[in-house]
């Protein structure tokens, strides 16, 4: 069955250039043209992955990706042409699992897409033990559901990978490049502030008081550990 993808975008010269070039790689691909068009699809097709514009009419982009994240876990990779840090971060706390800058080559759009697809894929079917338990937190490797105390938690895919990754050894203090590289399953080249963000945005989600953090423990100048609540 052919992969799903949503792209939105304003600007003609990029969206049907995009549209055709997916469709030639195999993917079914549906269009927006403005920000409540994409969100209005995404909630109500079922995709693969999302590829979102920055700057779109009516719903920014990563107005989209928050509304979307709220119901959603799918895949959303966010394009811009402001090679911004503040960007980036903002565009991954609000759960993007990618973010590409303006101009970008066609194969690399492509190349990010199937990446994303293959950590869902790989998340989906993680091998040995079906899942992990460290305190009353639990993940099923299997399910890709995450509880606490049987409480469900809904993670986005990066979300989930960045915890289970840490969950395999509580208590040892992983550097962010180290996580960034397992993110990214490849060597990661860029700003390792970028997973500030990722752990910012999962201790919403786990943290009584995301101020005070017990679970994911800061250790300066080191990194981030699972600790054992």
């Amino acid at each position: 069955m052919s992969a799903r993808l949503l792209l939105a975008d304003d600007e003609p010269d990029i969206l049907e250039p995009l549209a055709y070039t997916f469709r030639s790689e195999g993917f079914e691909v549906d269009c927006a043209t403005d920000g409540e068009a994409a969100l209005a699809a995404a909630l109500s097709g079922t995709y693969d992955v999302v590829v979102l514009d920055l700057l779109m009419p009516k719903l920014t982009g990563t107005e989209v990706c928050r509304r979307l994240r709220a119901h959603s876990i799918v895949p959303i990779i966010m394009l811009t042409a402001k090679d911004s840090e503040l960007d980036r971060v903002l565009g991954l706390e609000l759960g993007a699992d990618d973010y590409v800058t303006k101009p970008f080559s066609m194969a690399e759009l492509v190349a990010r897409v199937r990446a994303v697809m293959r950590r869902r894929d790989l998340e989906r079917s993680v091998g040995g033990s079906p899942s992990l338990e460290v305190g009353d937190l639990r993940i099923d490797l299997t399910r890709h559901d995450v509880s606490i105390a049987g409480r469900p938690v809904p993670l986005t895919p990066s979300e989930f990978k960045l915890l289970a990754f840490l969950a395999r050894e509580p208590e040892r203090v992983f550097s962010r490049r180290q996580i960034m590289e397992h993110l990214w399953d490849t060597p990661y080249i860029g700003d390792v502030r970028a997973c500030d963000a990722h752990v910012y945005n999962l201790r919403q989600k786990l943290e009584e008081d995301a101020a005070v953090p017990q679970r994911i423990v800061t250790v300066r100048e080191v990194g981030y550990k699972l600790a054992v609540v």
